[in-house]
């Protein structure tokens, strides 16, 4: 296998787009990404869309070629992945694949999600589709419901408290105001997290993720060509999907994520390192609780003390693990196809302002799906 490097990278601001359509957000993404890669639809051998549901949200289909020939490619494989809120994080994945196999020099992904054309009511029932719809969609469950109990779980466990959720929240909040692509740039305060509008309790508003239209898009190449294109790459060091049960019900312990797990520790293995080794991470915050999971299942924290090392401040931005520098879901959206190539371009960003190694993490569902990603300059 190749060693391989991210040449290029490039997104729309995420938000609400009235005006705007995926295609037209997809484009916009990707064609940054040429600019910055200094590579020309031509050179490209093989295009991955990330995207969720853009048939459910926009009436589209057969999406993959919808986008590539719009951005000037033809004659190329147009490939489509789904694997819910992890579905550019997977594409990513596949292309990484494809350049170290050696079967192409060139691949771009893209990853784009336009929500906001659905009202809340009939997103929120699009979205509960990538949970077990025989068990829990036929339950009236969605995933404010379940990441509710998994909340709930962890803080009988581990004594986890609202306090805790709500750091996270404001901390993301914090980074988001300033980030010019964020969707919400707004400081919230303790105050406002712990007495916002419940949801499911314990989670309340600002647990919550955004609605949001998005898109995101990078280039890869074989890490021998990468100063071809760019004076400024940056090299998937480590790299790995895992998948588990759709249904919490069937997890064995719901306040940890096996494929999280799994895939962390092949990431690792790959990239030679370990959690110390990480100075910073985009973290799949589609909830608070989900990123105090994630801190422990990366293995930067024991088990259950994710909550306390956010409260203690050490995942703000001059903290001894900076968390989702972005604004993370929380505050910079959360357009669920482009979120995993969105945090790509954000560890990618911080690489380029000389951050050393980072990791992006992409969920899927209630943790059926992760990908995790090591990156370094």
């Amino acid at each position: 296998m190749r060693d391989v490097a991210v040449i290029g990278a490039g997104k729309t601001a995420f938000g609400s787009f009235p005006d705007r359509d995926l295609r037209s957000l997809a484009v916009e993404a990707g064609e940054k990404c040429f600019r910055d890669a200094g590579v020309w639809p031509s050179q490209v051998e093989s295009f991955y869309l990330g995207n969720f549901a853009g048939p459910s949200f926009t009436g589209q289909s057969h999406l993959a070629p919808y986008v590539s020939t719009a951005l000037g490619m033809t004659g190329i494989p147009s490939t489509r992945v789904e694997d819910a809120c992890a579905s550019s994080g997977s594409a990513f994945f596949q292309a990484w694949r494809e350049v170290a196999s050696g079967m192409s020099d060139v691949v771009m992904v893209v990853g784009v999600e336009k929500m906001t054309s659905q009202t809340t009511a009939r997103t929120t029932e699009i979205l509960a589709a990538a949970g077990d719809m025989g068990t829990e969609g036929r339950a009236g469950a969605t995933f404010p419901a379940l990441f509710a109990m998994i909340a709930r779980r962890h803080m009988h466990q581990f004594g986890t408290k609202p306090e805790h959720l709500a750091a996270v929240a404001v901390k993301n909040h914090e980074n988001g105001a300033e980030n010019p692509e964020a969707h919400m740039r707004k400081v919230i305060t303790m105050e406002q997290a712990l007495t916002a509008r419940p949801i499911a309790d314990p989670l309340r508003l600002y647990d919550c993720s955004l609605i949001s239209d998005g898109a995101a898009a990078v280039i890869l190449a074989p890490r021998d060509r990468a100063r071809e294109f760019t004076d400024q790459p940056a090299r998937i060091l480590g790299i790995a999907q895992a998948s588990d049960y759709v249904a919490l019900d069937q997890k064995q312990d719901i306040t940890t994520f096996p494929a999280l797990r799994a895939a962390a520790q092949r990431a690792y293995s790959m990239a030679g390192v370990g959690p110390g080794d990480i100075r910073f991470a985009e973290l799949h915050d589609c909830f608070t609780i989900a990123e105090i999971v994630a801190l422990e299942d990366l293995g930067f924290v024991p088990r259950g003390c994710g909550g306390f090392f956010s409260a203690e401040g050490k995942t703000r931005r001059d903290g001894s693990l900076p968390i989702n520098l972005s604004g993370g879901l929380k505050s910079k959206g959360h357009p669920v196809g482009a979120t995993g190539v969105g945090q790509i371009c954000d560890v990618v960003k911080q690489l380029r302002a000389g951050r050393e190694m980072g990791l992006a993490q992409n969920l899927g569902g209630s943790g059926a799906t992760c990908v995790v990603s090591i990156l370094a300059a």
